[in-house]
């Protein structure tokens, strides 16, 4: 069962909107499936009415291939692809007899 989405900037505690006191990136190792790089940008919050502390996913952004896509916190998500269409990377064909091959012995 997938988990709620919730605002990142919302105290859990008693539902204060605050901005978050510290974030970073968070940079994942291996490329998902289209070989795009995920950056997680991760947020440390602190409510200033109760003082409560957590952290939280600010927003993700995967980068690579043709297409850049960003995913806020909230779960909304936009994409901004490449004017260019991926061109098809050939290399060149070398045709060779095997007849050519059995001579040369």
């Amino acid at each position: 069962m997938p988990r709620r989405k919730r605002d990142p900037y919302v105290c859990p505690q008693c539902g204060t909107r605050t901005e978050p006191s510290k974030t970073w990136q968070l940079v994942s190792p291996f490329p998902d499936a289209k070989g795009r790089i995920t950056i997680t940008v991760m947020g440390s919050f602190v409510c200033p009415e109760c003082g409560h502390r957590w952290r939280s996913v600010v927003s993700k952004i995967k980068v690579g291939g043709n297409e850049v896509e960003v995913e806020s916190g909230k779960g909304a998500k936009a994409a901004i692809k490449s004017d260019k269409e991926k061109e098809e990377r050939r290399g060149e064909i070398i045709e060779i007899d095997i007849d050519d091959i059995d001579e040369e012995d």
